[in-house]
């Protein structure tokens, strides 16, 4: 069981007890610039049992948690180990499966059965021929579902085996309260994660060059086919809105009600949000409360880290 303890070296802060590993040394990867470079920085393990806060600004997501995106410390959250769908934020494990094959150049041409998908598409035609990099870009930034079935195609050959390789990449990962069904998040019985491993999966993306040069973009200009090109603007509303947000990744069904991962950085603070289940227009008035908090307490601390043991 969970159990709740004050923790009076965090300024009285209620906390849960997650125990350490025995390592007295890891090293958290900083955070990745857009050429996917990243350097490593030695963070100590602490001897004690690490505290993770609870406490925060109140908002309206079912699940949610709040990290330090550098060490991986849960600085607050509620109902993080609670499934639920995850509608499209799911499609950065698509985008980190994708990017494990490589060779981004690579042409794809679409076929028909990439297409017959809703609601959000970018419009490509059967025949037409895309480098992989040019359709990930498209659909990180525009949340394209027809684009996330072409990538999945060419990836695997088909949407199940995709989703085989989507739930090792969770597992590989540590995720162990998730099964993905496809690779764009569109509802479907027995499809589901958690805010915690959506965390996990948020961590490895963030490290990610590709991605994180991605997802911090507001436009996209995407070249079509036929010569023409396209602007494409991010479906993340806190891009520009909040100046400290850099990413990542929306997502909305019915089912799922409104969900956001979302990433900021000031200095050398930097934290990830997973909110999930929101039922109001607010999920971006909540992030940026709750990330401009995490930030200014990052700040309070001086730069104490503490590692996320993945309990």
């Amino acid at each position: 069981m969970w159990s709740l303890a004050s923790c009076t070296n965090q300024g009285g802060v209620r906390a849960i007890p997650v125990t350490s590993s025995n390592a007295q040394h890891l090293y958290a990867a900083a955070a990745a610039q857009g050429d996917g470079s990243a350097s490593m920085v030695p963070v100590m393990l602490p001897e004690q049992r690490m505290l993770v806060a609870t406490t925060g600004p109140s908002i309206r997501a079912a699940s949610y948690l709040l990290l330090d995106a550098r060490t991986g410390q849960h600085l607050a959250g509620r109902n993080f180990e609670t499934a639920r769908a995850v509608a499209s934020t799911q499609k950065l494990v698509t985008a980190l499966v994708v990017l494990d094959a490589g060779n981004l150049d690579k042409n794809v041409r679409v076929q028909s059965s990439d297409v017959a998908v809703e609601p959000t598409r970018l419009g490509v035609k059967p025949g037409e021929v895309y480098t992989r990099r040019e359709l990930l870009y498209a659909f990180l930034v525009k949340s394209a579902n027809d684009v996330a079935n072409i990538l999945a195609r060419d990836n695997a050959g088909s949407i199940s085996a995709f989703a085989t390789k989507m739930n090792a990449k969770a597992r590989s990962l540590g995720c162990s309260n998730t099964n993905f069904k496809n690779p764009h998040g569109l509802t479907v019985s027995g499809q589901y994660s958690t805010a915690r491993d959506m965390a996990r999966v948020a961590m490895a993306a963030y490290r990610n060059g590709v991605i994180r040069d991605a997802v911090r973009r507001k436009y996209y200009t995407f070249h079509r086919a036929d010569g023409r090109t396209v602007v494409l603007e991010n479906t993340n509303d806190l891009l520009g809105a909040m100046p400290e947000c850099n990413g990542m990744k929306t997502g909305y069904t019915v089912a799922s009600g409104r969900c956001l991962i979302s990433s900021a950085v000031s200095g050398s603070r930097e934290v990830i949000l997973v909110q999930l289940g929101t039922k109001t227009k607010y999920i971006w008035d909540d992030a940026r409360i709750m990330m401009s908090w995490g930030l200014q307490r990052l700040r309070s601390r001086g730069g104490l880290a503490m590692v996320w043991s993945g309990n």
